[in-house]
């Protein structure tokens, strides 16, 4: 009896428990912060489901490791496997960071999609992050920002002289050639520097979010965009927690940062679409502005400017520049004779 239960267990199929995998993830937002904190909550539940229980991701806001700004150094010193952030942050880490958020007066969100996945834009955004043992994916994007929200009217240059302004990444360089003195805070602390005159204007990000912060109690002027036409978030990897995973988690992670980054994009437009008909029908009091021709125009001067003095320092940034000018340049003319052409011809 004893030797047929032993040849019985040697015939059966040794089956070993599929390995699990864990990854730690950091972002820059607050707990629970809609559709920013969304983005990481839909891709852990996404890739858990998808890879059967193996792979695992758990998410620390901001409260949790109390540097929200601090993504790119904890994911790159391999505290945290992934970050959640904005790249353009980063611009005193790698300077050249910053071109894959946004760039002002540049590609709407489809467009630049298009530049990201087949117009070489991961491939340069790869060159960027490799120098650091990262890897970086589009992450969710915002769609055109606002300008930002304003104690005084803007009606001139003279306007923005010494005007202290929370507004990151090129666009903040922008207003500091025209003036201004541009700084950068987290989205906690943001209300708190409006309401003590630490900054006089901000741009956070559209309707759906801003109005939740509570900006208009404080500046009612709230400005169209220029800035920010197509903000991307990006998810930050480092490359040894990368190369850990079998090809097929890797693909599985791939595939679910893809899905919930072009996810945010639908619900940013669709949260801002209701919170813009909250500010037309409940919040008269918001005085909604554009800014001056000569305003724009000088804007457009500095970022040229800025554009070249920064394509003859360094290659890349010149390699970078130039693939999304030659992209935009081609992409445009098809936006304009499709998108624009069918809105135009609606008011005409």
């Amino acid at each position: 009896m004893i030797l047929g239960c032993l040849l019985l267990a040697v015939s059966l199929p040794l089956v070993a428990a599929e390995k699990v995998y864990r990854l730690k993830l950091a972002e820059t937002w607050p707990p629970n912060y809609p559709i920013l904190g969304d983005t990481t909550k839909n891709l852990a539940a996404i890739v858990e489901k998808m890879s059967n229980g193996r792979l695992i991701i758990r998410i620390d806001s901001k409260n949790k490791h109390k540097a929200p700004l601090g993504i790119f150094d904890m994911v790159k010193a391999g505290q945290y496997d992934i970050g959640h952030s904005a790249s353009y942050y980063w611009k005193g880490k790698d300077p050249n960071a910053l071109f894959f958020t946004t760039m002002p007066f540049g590609m709407t969100t489809p467009e630049q999609y298009g530049w990201f996945y087949y117009g070489g834009g991961l491939e340069l955004m790869e060159k960027v992050y490799a120098r650091h043992g990262m890897l970086s994916f589009p992450g969710g994007n915002t769609g055109n920002q606002m300008g930002g929200w304003f104690r005084k009217e803007i009606k001139s240059l003279d306007d923005l002289q010494g005007l202290k302004m929370r507004i990151p990444g090129f666009a903040g360089e922008v207003f500091a050639r025209l003036g201004a003195s541009p700084t950068n805070i987290p989205a906690g602390e943001l209300y708190t520097s409006l309401e003590r005159n630490t900054i006089d204007a901000l741009e956070w990000v559209g309707p759906a979010l801003d109005l939740r912060m509570g900006f208009h109690k404080i500046a009612p002027y709230y400005y169209t965009g220029w800035h920010e036409p197509a903000a991307e978030l990006h998810f930050l990897i480092n490359k040894k927690s990368w190369d850990k995973l079998p090809s097929d988690l890797q693909e599985i992670l791939r595939v679910a940062m893809r899905s919930v980054a072009y996810d945010m994009y639908a619900q940013s437009y669709h949260e801002n679409s209701e919170s813009w008909s909250k500010i037309r029908t409940e919040f008269p009091d918001i005085k909604v502005k554009s800014f001056t021709g000569e305003v724009l125009d000088a804007m457009q001067k500095a970022n040229m400017e800025l554009l070249a003095e920064r394509a003859a320092k360094d290659p890349l940034a010149k390699e970078i520049i130039d693939s999304q000018a030659a992209y935009l340049e081609k992409a445009r003319a098809w936006t304009s004779i499709s998108d624009k052409a069918y809105l135009n011809s609606l008011d005409d």
